[in-house]
């Protein structure tokens, strides 16, 4: 599996695998196009993921999710920040993104 060196070099180099889509967390839900897409937690998977530990500034420690839907044929990244338990998201889409 590739590994990156940084978040930036993440979100490119899966941008040139195909994932173009750029997917926000909201609290059931992922979404994409400004709302135009709203992916349940049965209608995504996760294909890859990658953290990004930076110890000089916890500000940008995060996690890169290559997602990809089959029923919407849509691929993306979702990029969320250490302390997803303090997120306000639903049980299936925490589970989903452990």
């Amino acid at each position: 599996m590739e590994n990156y060196d940084n978040l930036v070099d993440g979100i490119n180099g899966l941008k040139k695998e195909g994932y173009i889509e750029d997917f926000n967390l909201k609290q059931n839900c992922i979404e994409c196009r400004n709302g135009e897409y709203k992916i349940f937690h049965d209608e995504f998977q996760i294909d890859k993921f990658f953290r990004f530990d930076d110890d000089t500034d916890p500000g940008n420690e995060a996690i890169l999710y290559a997602v990809s839907s089959g029923k919407y044929d849509l691929k993306g990244v979702l990029v969320n920040a250490y302390g997803i338990y303090s997120e306000d998201i639903t049980n299936e889409m925490l589970e989903k993104l452990k």
